[in-house]
């Protein structure tokens, strides 16, 4: 008996490390490609832009919110930030769900574990979500309600002393704070988002120009770092979990929870309880994919499947962040509209693709016990190219944080040191991180001249 278990814990482990390999290149690059768009994409005035509940802020919300991608309670946090600001509640609820559904990094793991009609469902029901969403909240808002605690919300974080995070709007912490030039005292929630404001009011390159700088490379790597600080710990878990569910979780249990055969009803129940088992998993962002893996090995169906999927926003832990933010009136509101919502889409989205014959076919593949996973393949030569950028990436990130000397490139912002390449303009001495940002300045050092070339602790120059 004991042997049986620690086989059955030895298999586990074998199948939930599997999929995190076979998944890994997907998310590294995938999070590259966010780091790149994160740094590179504006993201001025997005509350401003997003106070109007009409169709084109809610596009605007769906656009940024793809393009603001992170773990379930980094887009509550960042939606927190912008409905204090103004925006309008349909267009923050639809900011959330974009962020944690239209993205690059989980696109490419659906893609990868459970295949490209899964994905297309994720991506086509994404955008059905927010407009399901958007209709619902229209009819059933409590307008004032929400007024209120806007009101309340922001009134207590005075009271507290809570400041937002100039750089992800996340809530800022006393040890990360700094005082400009102006005399305004800001807060940030890390060490790494206080550099990238202190990078990105130095540098006024172009992202050409930064691109070929260390300094424009530093900042994509420090955005990687912050995703990955997000969410390694739901992916871990959510591979590790989807191991011991394959290998522990009877078939009669997925029997009594999902109703088996055809039929509307067998649909809407499958769907209903997928979003159940979302809320209690525990599970959230890109974690819930590899669980789903186990989920649909244990036969249900594809309204559960991807129902379960877009239920990341629900969990019981992102619930009581909401409690804590808005109250219990507007929590239980916002769990009603997104259960309603996601139980409906994951529906839909069974129904539609059985009309186009395109529902996957539960039977076709290896089991997730048959599969060998590390072996010279694909996946090994692409794994080594993604390990090798996230490396790169990391050492980049650790160069421009911790590089010796007191000196801030001027262009990019950069930490740099006296062996560096360095310029003289009227009397002071600019050190340089690279031949790039040196030739930048020389063609218009007027522009790039603060006269504060070193780095103040506590002060941003």
């Amino acid at each position: 008996m004991q042997a049986t278990i620690i086989d059955g814990v030895l298999e586990s482990l074998r199948i939930g490390v599997g999929f995190l390999w076979t998944a890994a290149w997907a998310i590294i690059m995938g999070l590259t490609i966010t780091s790149l768009v994160q740094v590179y994409v504006s993201k001025e005035r997005m509350a401003q832009v997003l106070g109007e509940g009409d169709l084109t802020g809610l596009t605007k919300a769906t656009v940024f919110g793809a393009a603001s991608s992170g773990c379930s309670f980094g887009a509550v946090a960042i939606g927190k930030g912008l409905f204090k600001k103004g925006a309008h509640a349909v267009n923050f609820l639809a900011f959330m769900f974009a962020s944690t559904n239209l993205i690059v990094e989980l696109g490419l793991m659906i893609l990868i574990l459970l295949g490209w009609e899964f994905l297309l469902a994720e991506l086509l029901g994404g955008l059905i979500l927010i407009a399901v969403m958007a209709v619902i909240v229209h009819l059933t808002l409590p307008e004032n309600l929400f007024d209120e605690v806007r009101e309340t919300l922001n009134e207590r974080d005075r009271e507290a002393g809570v400041t937002e995070d100039p750089t992800c709007g996340m809530e800022g912490k006393d040890e990360y704070t700094l005082t400009t030039d102006g005399g305004e005292t800001l807060k940030f929630c890390s060490e790494g988002c206080m550099e990238t404001y202190r990078q990105e009011t130095s540098s006024r390159g172009g992202w050409r120009d930064e691109l070929l700088s260390w300094g424009g490379w530093y900042k994509i790597g420090n955005q990687y770092r912050k995703e990955w600080s997000m969410i390694w710990k739901d992916i871990v878990a959510g591979f590790l979990i989807s191991g011991f569910v394959i290998v522990f979780v009877p078939q009669w249990v997925w029997n009594t929870l999902f109703i088996q055969g055809d039929g509307l009803l067998v649909t809407a129940e499958n769907a209903i309880m997928g979003v159940t088992i979302a809320v209690l998993s525990f599970v959230g962002s890109m974690g819930n994919v590899p669980f789903a893996v186990a989920l649909w090995g244990g036969g249900v169906s594809f309204a559960g499947i991807i129902a379960f999927v877009y239920a990341d926003l629900i969990t019981i832990p992102v619930l009581n962040v909401y409690r804590k933010y808005y109250g219990w009136k507007i929590m239980l509101y916002i769990l009603g509209v997104f259960f309603v919502t996601m139980a409906f889409t994951g529906f839909l989205m069974e129904l539609l693709f059985d009309a186009l014959g395109i529902v996957p076919d539960l039977a076709g593949g290896e089991t997730a016990t048959e599969q060998t996973y590390f072996k010279l393949n694909y996946t090994f030569y692409l794994n080594l190219i993604a390990f090798a950028l996230s490396g790169f990436l990391l050492y980049v990130y650790r160069r421009g944080l911790g590089a010796p000397g007191q000196y801030r490139d001027p262009v990019c912002g950069m930490r740099t040191d006296d062996s560096e390449p360095s310029a003289t303009h009227d009397g002071e001495t600019y050190y340089f991180c690279s031949q790039t940002c040196k030739e930048t300045f020389g063609e218009n050092p007027d522009e790039y001249a603060t006269g504060h070339p070193m780095v103040m602790e506590g002060h941003d120059h």
